[in-house]
């Protein structure tokens, strides 16, 4: 896989920041539809027995897909466990459980459950991860900190499946820049549901 410029990276986050921007002003019930497209895909990997550990969720930035709601159903109705990202502002993340006690600011001032354990690898079933865009290929473009391409690089972390949660709107047709340590996705969530990424 070829590197690219962080010029021409930045250029592609703008683009894409905005066309989610504009997706979701466009239609106010396309967050819900998502997260319900979510419900059904966690809903149905639970009857197929493949989230037998924790679900990993994220606390959302402004403009992404807001899956917290999910967090007491996978709870109470199907009996799972969460988790949420904390990072460290020097580019390292972990997972710890999410439960019901107070979210502190991580490092990057984003809410975790920082007085909880950090989870290994093999405590989590699924990662729900946001993103700006997603390939065809599973390749995902972030906001560049690279804390998930961090942690999802080390080998414990890299065979955990994985889903990118964006609009529609925000899957790219043609491949997105990537660089040698990038892990692809196994799929996407979008309004349209579940899609599994081209091999």
């Amino acid at each position: 896989m070829q590197a690219f410029d962080e010029a021409s990276k930045a250029n592609l986050r703008q683009v894409f920041r905005t066309r989610r921007f504009l997706a979701l002003e466009a239609e106010p019930t396309l967050q819900a539809r998502i997260r319900d497209q979510a419900r059904q895909e966690l809903r149905r990997r639970h009857r197929d027995d493949d989230l037998r550990h924790s679900v990993g969720l994220y606390w959302p930035l402004p403009g992404e897909v807001d899956l917290t709601p999910l967090r007491l159903e996978l709870v109470n109705e199907l009996g799972l466990s969460t988790a949420l990202p904390a990072a460290d502002g020097h580019g390292n993340m972990t997972y710890r459980t999410w439960s019901a006690a107070p979210l502190k600011k991580d490092g990057c001032g984003i809410p975790a459950p920082l007085d909880q354990p950090a989870l290994s690898a093999e405590q989590i079933s699924l990662l729900l991860v946001p993103a700006l865009a997603v390939d065809r290929k599973g390749i995902r473009l972030g906001y560049g900190g690279g804390y998930y391409d961090r942690l999802r690089c080390l080998e414990r972390w890299s065979g955990i499946p994985a889903l990118v949660v964006l609009p529609s709107a925000c899957v790219s047709v043609q491949a997105l820049p990537s660089d040698p340590w990038d892990q692809p996705f196994q799929g996407w969530l979008s309004e349209n549901g579940f899609h599994q990424t081209l091999p």
